[in-house]
């Protein structure tokens, strides 16, 4: 028996009204979509440069308190120094007019106290043998010299074991010589050539400097120096 067929399914496009409303609603969905990352990507972007920059925050403390980075001793003494430190061995730390500084077990090591002329001190402790994560002989200086920041400088007081150093110590640290390179080693204090060493990492006048050996151990800034050379 015959049967008719089918007559095959034929999809209507819709009408020209329809496609622009569906068209309309993809894009205002699409620019949502873009608009909401972008504006949270930009509140991001200024929220990080806000703290980037933002002066006196936290983050900008150990860096102030380590002396780290170029001009390190200008940003330093900008921020207001205590009026009691304590210098451990390879360390450099700064009081205010009136402070005391204390240089805690000093046995064959060198102190040398900078005193600025607004009444301010500046203290460094130099250790033969370097302290791990502390500061090298020969890095000393130059470390106490940028703390000091081309401030004006009344005197400079050197103290400690003298028979124990050698001058060359202050720019050639006995750490970086090699096991077959010969290491200076003092034949009797030399406390001239001491004052001369310091005197010119500091870039200051030779007269400004004095060399005092003294006992075995704690320091303190305040003590009275007895004759000094």
């Amino acid at each position: 028996m015959f049967r008719p067929q089918s007559r095959p399914t034929v999809p209507v496009a819709p009408s020209t009204p329809a496609v622009a409303r569906s068209t309309a609603r993809r894009a205002r969905t699409a620019g949502a979509a873009l608009v909401l990352p972008v504006a949270l990507l930009a509140l991001q972007i200024g929220t990080g440069s806000a703290q980037a920059h933002t002066p006196g925050t936290a983050t900008d403390a150990p860096a102030v308190e380590a002396g780290a980075g170029a001009g390190a001793g200008a940003v330093a003494h900008t921020v207001p120094a205590p009026l009691e430190a304590t210098v451990t061995e390879g360390q450099v730390k700064e009081v205010a007019p009136g402070g005391v500084l204390t240089y805690p077990s000093v046995t064959s090591c060198l102190t040398i106290t900078v005193r600025l002329r607004d009444g301010g001190l500046v203290g460094a402790h130099a250790s033969l043998f370097q302290v791990p994560g502390e500061l090298r002989s020969d890095a000393i200086l130059p470390a106490l010299k940028a703390r000091i920041d081309g401030r004006p400088v009344s005197a400079v007081e050197v103290r400690g074991a003298v028979g124990a150093w050698h001058p060359s110590y202050f720019t050639r640290a006995i750490e970086s010589y090699g096991d077959t390179e010969p290491v200076p080693v003092p034949t009797g204090p030399d406390a001239e050539g001491i004052a001369r060493a310091v005197a010119d990492g500091l870039g200051l006048a030779r007269p400004l400097v004095t060399v005092q050996d003294v006992p075995d151990g704690d320091q303190a800034s305040a003590d009275p120096l007895p004759a000094t050379r």
